[in-house]
């Protein structure tokens, strides 16, 4: 068989706030081969109360191609779609954990349940995102794929003299799951600058001044400054409370920044061994493994040695080969067996 494959990105009307699903599978549709003409549905509307979401409903019913795939946190969008044809991309599982009673059980159903049903395969970023999707939901284990989240080329390794009197320790992210009020106790009385990217609340200010943490604040950056942010750092924390994967733990990485980084859900399976592993719920683990990485420097040299290594495992054009076999699969595109496999994340490792 020799056709082209008419693939259609669902996305998100996104806000300001967002840019990681967008970025991506721009990236992913940038390296597909001539025969996937990939198109980019973006919605109307934005995914805010009852008709909106009916529109974009009918939006996606209107707009199918040879393969379906719902991107980002528009999952009810698959509930008119073709289910054969159809794929859903499941970040985290969040809006669940975060949720209970009546609200727990609406969400779960039009975002999860009825969605799942509707889709021929689903793809997760995280091992960690995909057991927990099955402690919600009942879906066949062998239709779940293991696709991580790809490191931008626009990180590359920089070298910096490690500041010993005042390190820079970089947070990416203020909403609550990122935990920066605990990481904000964690440092105090520590000499070092705390860089942190994200809106702060008065209550947090009040929190740096009242510890007499020196800090600065930056909201909005552009890729390529948040690239340099990572060039100017001297650790990164991420000893967050939730994540579906952790891409600034990557990124970290593949900068050549030691990384501190919590013990829970997909946090650990992404760093490997190229992090501080802490207790995001424990202010004194926190703080230790920070003081670990500020003043030994053989401890800090071993992590950024394997840093290098274990981003290596996030290639993006191997990310793009494993979304493109799912979508030979899905549109019946004939290719030989070799080729057939998406690969999970452990397989990429080397």
């Amino acid at each position: 068989m020799n056709r082209r494959i008419r693939v259609v990105f669902f996305q998100r009307k996104p806000l300001p706030i967002h840019r990681s699903v967008e970025y991506i599978f721009k990236d992913v549709r940038s390296r597909m081969p001539a025969y996937i003409e990939p198109l980019t549905k973006i919605f109307r509307f934005y995914s805010k109360g009852i008709l909106p979401r009916l529109y974009i409903i009918w939006e996606a019913f209107t707009s199918q191609g040879d393969v379906n795939h719902i991107t980002g946190d528009i999952h009810f969008a698959a509930i008119a779609l073709k289910k054969r044809k159809t794929m859903l991309t499941v970040l985290d599982c969040i809006m669940l954990s975060d949720s209970s009673g009546l609200k727990h059980a609406l969400l779960k159903y039009f975002w999860f349940t009825m969605p799942l049903r509707k889709c021929s395969h689903v793809t997760v970023i995280s091992e960690a995102t995909k057991q927990e999707l099955l402690k919600y939901v009942k879906y066949p284990v062998e239709k779940i794929h293991v696709i991580p989240v790809a490191i931008s080329p626009a990180f590359q390794y920089v070298p910096k003299p490690f500041n010993e009197d005042e390190p820079v320790i970089l947070q990416v992210g203020t909403t609550p799951n990122k935990n920066l009020g605990r990481l904000i106790q964690a440092v105090k009385g520590i000499s070092c600058h705390l860089v942190i990217i994200g809106n702060l609340s008065s209550e947090m200010i009040d929190q740096l001044k009242n510890y007499g943490i020196t800090y600065s604040n930056l909201v909005n950056l552009t890729d390529q400054e948040m690239v340099e942010q990572y060039a100017l750092c001297d650790v990164l924390s991420f000893v967050s409370v939730y994540e579906g994967f952790g891409m600034p733990i990557v990124e970290a990485n593949a900068t050549g920044r030691p990384v501190v980084t919590s013990n829970l859900l997909s946090m650990p399976e992404i760093a490997g061994n190229a992090a501080c592993i802490v207790d995001p719920y424990d202010m004194d683990s926190i703080r230790s493994g920070i003081l670990r990485v500020l003043h030994d420097k053989s401890y800090r040299e071993e992590l950024v040695q394997n840093g290098l290594i274990n981003c290596k495992r996030f290639d993006p054009q191997d990310i793009a080969d494993s979304y493109l076999s799912l979508y030979k699969k899905i549109s019946g595109y004939a290719m030989p067996e070799q080729d057939s496999v998406v690969r999970p994340l452990s397989s990429q490792a080397n």
